[in-house]
């Protein structure tokens, strides 16, 4: 049988989901993370206290939205949220303690960062960092929380900004197009050129096993 494909919940929908906790949980936050992936770069991870009198038309899971209206959101989230942080894990952090150590620290450094302390924390995937707060993890929790599904859009705006420097600074890997990830055409650059300093060595083991 195929599967059937995910429904694309309405705005509405997220923050309704987020309201139910926050009879509970005034001060709820969401957590995301973008850039697990990546061949190249830092981990980003954003958490975002939403505003429920400020509501925002049209947040939703970044994945599902254009570049353009991620760029229009993320203002607008910057722009109404209670608080909002984003922190990064970086390229050396990501060598030494692994991609998912790496993740946890930007997502600790994320909460930690925010000017209000939450209440409660919504995080997404199935892995929650140490916090300070109480916390849950929520699977696919950015296609269903508001605040969640604002912390992936300002976590993968940010990530996609810094790719675009990158490209400006090694332009022969074209880091603005496939934002570091396994494409075709950045093995083909990585075979031709070699890794540049702001790849992932961990990630490349079988392109340079000796390195």
């Amino acid at each position: 049988m195929a599967k059937k494909a995910a429904v694309k919940k309405s705005t509405e929908e997220l923050y309704a989901y987020d309201a139910q906790l926050r009879q509970a949980y005034p001060l709820l936050c969401g957590v995301d993370e973008a850039g697990r992936g990546p061949l190249a770069g830092d981990v980003y991870a954003a958490a975002v206290i939403l505003d429920p009198m400020q509501p925002i038309e049209g947040i939703n899971d970044s994945k599902k939205l254009t570049e353009q209206k991620r760029e229009l959101l993320f203002e607008e989230i910057c722009q109404k949220a209670r608080a909002f942080c984003i922190a990064v894990g970086t390229l050396e952090e990501i060598e030494t303690l692994n991609i998912l150590g790496a993740t946890m620290l930007a997502m600790q450094r994320a909460v930690a960062g925010l000017s209000e302390t939450p209440d409660y924390v919504l995080v997404d995937g199935n892995r929650k960092p140490k916090l300070n707060v109480s916390a849950q993890t929520v699977v696919k929790g950015d296609a269903n929380s508001a605040s969640i599904a604002a912390a992936s859009i300002l976590a993968k705006v940010a990530r996609d900004r810094n790719l675009r420097e990158l490209d400006e600074m090694y332009p022969q890997y074209g880091f603005s197009k496939h934002k570091g990830y396994g494409t075709k055409a950045h093995y083909e650059a990585l075979l031709e050129y070699g890794p540049s300093p702001v790849h992932r060595m961990s990630f490349l083991k079988k392109l340079y096993p000796h390195e």
